[in-house]
């Protein structure tokens, strides 16, 4: 008798939004440098000096170019008139004070703006300077990340309790009998394991072991501390290029206890402001000297911690570059071009990056078997290059 063939593993939802067009906020206390932050990211030469679109939007939300060497080296193959990156939609949020959650200062306008994005940039300040004074008196960055994270529970604490009071209240008279009534039994019991991962678990709603089921119902109530976190230490411009401060090694290790995982990138806004007001030659000159900046690396992490990947359109017209969410199939993939591609889709016609960088050209990359058809269940690679086709 042939051997069983193992259960195919269940994909794993990921938490969040199911889209395409996703944000980060940058969230932080007062004075720790997130506006001067977000000043330098938005007007970043990251795309300038290329020559790609860019666009700010409005004063708090801009769209970062990403940084990728593999779209550097398809425009140098195809030379196209138009070249459009990888984006990243930055929105610069309000400082956050302790009380926020019960409404202090700017608390409810701040907590539901952080609810509208869909990952978090925690600026973290660890820099003296008597000239910028601290909302808390002094500089202590693990006291000022144990706010946010206080905050940020405390308002899914009393969403989640509301939540689960209105459940209940609609759910006295449940049987056992419907599909119906054992679905919403299932959501009472994942809301109630929700509330105690925040209360007893002392823990992040993001770094729960949650099941594809429970993932769908946390989705469902956009938690704050259900969004990644990119924790970016903003030290002064000495510690940065000497890559020594004092804080640094706490940081890690709250992180390390706290929420195991989450990425930690030390940069400095001085430097940051300093090499704007540069030209090419000048900043090259001060990278020889360890003043590199770190707005690249941020924007990758950024994109990385929201689960986006990239697919690219090749062609001399353009080479451009497209958002998805790990996981999405090719249909849905085609679809961000254009409704009418995902509707009345035939096929695409894939090679990966790797294939086309080392064979040279799509007719080498054709020659050697590796262009490949694929249909409505193929789940798009990062890096994949794509022609789609699509019926009348």
């Amino acid at each position: 008798m042939p051997p069983k063939k193992a259960p195919a593993q269940e994909k794993k939802v990921l938490l969040g939004r199911p889209s395409n067009n996703l944000k980060i906020g940058i969230v932080g206390l007062p004075n720790v440098g997130k506006s001067s932050f977000f000043n330098v990211l938005s007007d970043t030469d990251l795309g300038k000096a290329a020559n790609f679109p860019y666009a700010t939007i409005n004063p708090e939300e801009a769209r970062i170019p990403v940084p990728d060497s593999r779209f550097e080296w398809l425009c140098d193959l195809y030379k196209p008139a138009s070249r459009v990156p990888a984006f990243l939609t930055c929105i610069d949020i309000a400082g956050l004070t302790a009380g926020a959650s019960t409404g202090a200062g700017l608390g409810n306008a701040f907590l539901s703006h952080v609810r509208a994005v869909d990952g978090i940039f925690q600026v973290v300040r660890a820099f003296d300077d008597a000239e910028v004074i601290h909302v808390e008196g002094d500089v202590n960055p693990l006291r000022d990340m144990e706010i946010i994270q206080t905050e940020l529970r405390l308002k899914d604490i009393e969403w989640v309790e509301k939540h689960l009071d209105n459940l209940k209240r609609s759910g006295r008279a449940l049987g056992n009998n419907s599909l119906a009534d054992r679905a919403k039994k299932e959501e009472i019991a994942t809301v109630e394991k929700v509330l105690k991962t925040l209360t007893v678990d002392s823990k992040d709603v993001r770094k729960g072991d949650w099941t594809n089921k429970e993932i769908e119902v946390v989705n469902s109530l956009s938690l704050l501390t259900a969004k990644p976190v990119t924790y970016l230490v903003n030290l002064s411009e000495k510690d940065y290029i000497r890559k020594k401060n004092k804080w640094l090694p706490k940081i890690k290790a709250w992180i390390d206890t706290n929420n195991p995982g989450d990425p930690l990138i030390p940069f400095s806004v001085a430097l940051e402001e300093r090499l704007s007001h540069l030209s090419e030659e000048q900043k090259a000159e001060a990278q020889k000297e360890g003043a590199q900046s770190g707005l690249g690396k941020i924007t990758q992490a950024g994109y990385a911690s929201l689960d986006l990947i990239r697919y690219f359109t090749c062609g001399p017209d353009e080479v451009r570059a497209w958002t998805i969410r790990r996981g999405t199939k090719a249909p849905q993939a085609a679809g961000v071009i254009h409704s009418d591609f995902e509707n009345k889709f035939v096929c695409g016609e894939i090679m990966s990056y790797d294939d086309l960088k080392e064979h040279g050209s799509e007719t080498a990359v054709k020659a050697a078997g590796k262009l490949r058809q694929q249909g409505k269940p193929y789940e798009m690679l990062d890096g994949d290059i794509a022609y789609w086709k699509a019926g009348g």
